[in-house]
């Protein structure tokens, strides 16, 4: 199991003091959410985001449960830090580790405000034939998987609302590079664990850009894929928001990741 913001998990980006309209406190974010597969439970995922005035640190987890760990016995971690510079996340580590029964790898990327300076992964994968080479110039102005979960409304705009969704968002996962496009389509009230209230729910699409091999069939489906739809919540009194649910059509199924809790405040550590 790769623990990357694919078009399943958008993986969605963090900023600087605009964002903090009434507090120059860290705010922090605990999230837990469940993932299921056509209505059956996958697993769980819980992320863990503390932001500063001028930076932001995120960190998730990700393991298969009940018989999914039966047949692959699958989990992952994930951290990102970077600044938060005039309004937009500008990325500096990214590292991830997935593991299941035959093999561990991690991937480590470098970056200095959103920009590649290296990119490491062990053991790599195997260069496939007809793969779209991802350029240096394609490895600009990114922002890598984890980062991409958390997004900021720009300007004075209310934080539930098409200004939430309307956006897109550049990812590089050290492999695959691609771009994920919101669309706002209207506002949800919902409810969880430390979080009552409406959400900005976004129409998503999925666009490949290099490091994939166009031929495959889920390349074509996933780019094609009208049925993807990202709900998301206000992180407490800051102006950024994040994904509360996930709903995403795969070849098999839909596969929907929601959020069972959703807890946020201006603590000093984000609780994990």
């Amino acid at each position: 199991m790769r623990v990357s913001v694919s078009p399943v998990a958008f993986g969605a980006a963090l900023f600087l003091l605009p964002i903090f309209a009434s507090s120059a406190s860290a705010q922090n974010l605990v999230a837990q959410y469940s993932v299921k597969l056509i209505g059956l439970s996958l697993g769980t995922a819980s992320v863990a985001l503390a932001v500063e005035p001028a930076s932001y640190k995120v960190e998730a987890t990700a393991k298969l449960t009940g018989l999914a760990s039966v047949v692959s016995n699958s989990k992952g971690a994930a951290t990102a830090s970077g600044q938060l510079v005039s309004g937009r996340v500008a990325p500096a580590a990214y590292a991830t580790t997935s593991a299941n029964s035959k093999m561990t790898r991690t991937i480590r990327i470098a970056m200095n405000a959103g920009d590649v300076r290296g990119a490491e992964i062990s053991p790599p994968y195997e260069e496939g034939a007809g793969r779209i080479p991802v350029t240096e110039n394609q490895k600009r102005g990114i922002i890598d998987p984890l980062s991409a979960l958390v997004m900021p409304v720009p300007g004075s705009e209310p934080v539930v609302g098409p200004a939430a969704c309307n956006r897109t968002i550049p990812v590089y996962d050290g492999w695959t590079r691609f771009d994920v496009t919101l669309q706002f389509v209207g506002v949800r009230r919902v409810a969880a664990r430390g979080y009552e209230g409406p959400v900005s729910v976004c129409a998503a699409r999925y666009t490949p850009v290099s490091g994939h091999r166009p031929d495959r069939a889920a390349t074509k489906f996933m780019a094609d894929n009208k049925n993807m739809e990202v709900w998301l919540a206000p992180v407490a009194d800051t102006r950024v928001v994040m994904p509360f649910r996930i709903s995403v059509a795969t070849q098999i199924g839909t596969t929907v990741i929601e959020a069972l809790e959703f807890s946020t405040g201006p603590t000093s550590t984000a609780r994990r």
